[in-house]
């Protein structure tokens, strides 16, 4: 193949927004030689190539639109010093036949047990199946939802984060308290997602301890968890902080005291 030749169709392959092919059927066609495969196959061998190659732009695009902080896999996971992690459930979560179901998923325990990376390795897992993804803080979340609110836009906020995403993943709620406008916000956003879109959510907290962080109002608590845990499945994590581990071993911090589980009140 000539020079002006291969110039020629890579030109014609950035004009029809054929991307991959230009790289990928001279490989495929030395492939196909050695193969004696026909014109027909060699064809089809490209155009896989070509399906295969968006299929990956759009996996990489989805997990970098999502937010992530960092990537988190399920495979990354340290099941064996998150000895009360229920490994069963979680593995079955892996599935992602939640998302499916449009069901929720809330993690609970104390700091450090690895309920953010379950909720990132779960959120990645879904970009990587082809799923729409968006994860937030608490914090985050309402600081974006009062600004919007405050600019007229909130409207369009709560709709695209209750339609736009198939999966919401909400971190760390209780580590911050919310002020009553904060709290009514957060939930009108788990009242539009209700049976429409799937939430992850990590708390700190139990259930019962949920009344503090939503400004008191255990009406509004009690409506929200009415509506989150209704398709759900609670993942209830014991033990220390991973990432102090190291430090309670060289003896430099004690071990905590022993703490009743963290458990659903619904």
């Amino acid at each position: 193949m000539s020079g002006l030749q291969h110039d020629r169709i890579a030109a014609l392959c950035e004009e029809l927004k054929l991307a991959s092919l230009s790289e990928q059927y001279g490989p495929v066609a030395q492939s196909c030689a050695q193969k004696e495969a026909s014109f027909a196959d060699f064809l089809e061998d490209l155009l896989h190539a070509e399906r295969e190659a968006r299929r990956a732009r759009s996996r990489e695009m989805l997990a970098r639109t999502a937010g992530f902080p960092a990537i988190k896999t399920m495979e990354d996971y340290d099941f064996s010093f998150a000895a009360g992690a229920p490994k069963a459930l979680i593995q079955e979560l892996a599935s992602l036949f939640f998302v499916e179901r449009r069901e929720n998923v809330i993690l609970l325990g104390p700091s450090g047990v690895g309920k953010t990376h379950l909720a990132i390795a779960l959120g990645y897992l879904a970009t990587q199946r082809g799923v729409k993804a968006r994860f937030t803080t608490a914090a985050d979340l309402v600081m974006a939802l009062e600004t919007a609110e405050r600019q007229n836009r909130g409207k369009e906020t709560l709709a695209r984060l209750s339609s736009f995403f198939r999966l919401l993943i909400i971190d760390e709620v209780g580590y911050l308290p919310m002020n009553r406008t904060q709290a009514s916000l957060f939930f009108q956003l788990i009242a539009k997602r209700y049976e429409h879109g799937s939430v992850i959510l990590t708390s700190n907290l139990a259930f019962s301890s949920w009344d503090d962080v939503f400004a008191g109002d255990a009406a509004l608590v009690a409506a929200m968890l009415d509506r989150l845990l209704h398709h759900s499945h609670v993942v209830a994590i014991q033990g220390e902080s991973w990432r102090l581990k190291d430090k309670r071993r060289a003896g430099l911090i004690a071990k905590p005291k022993t703490a009743s589980p963290a458990r659903s009140d619904s």
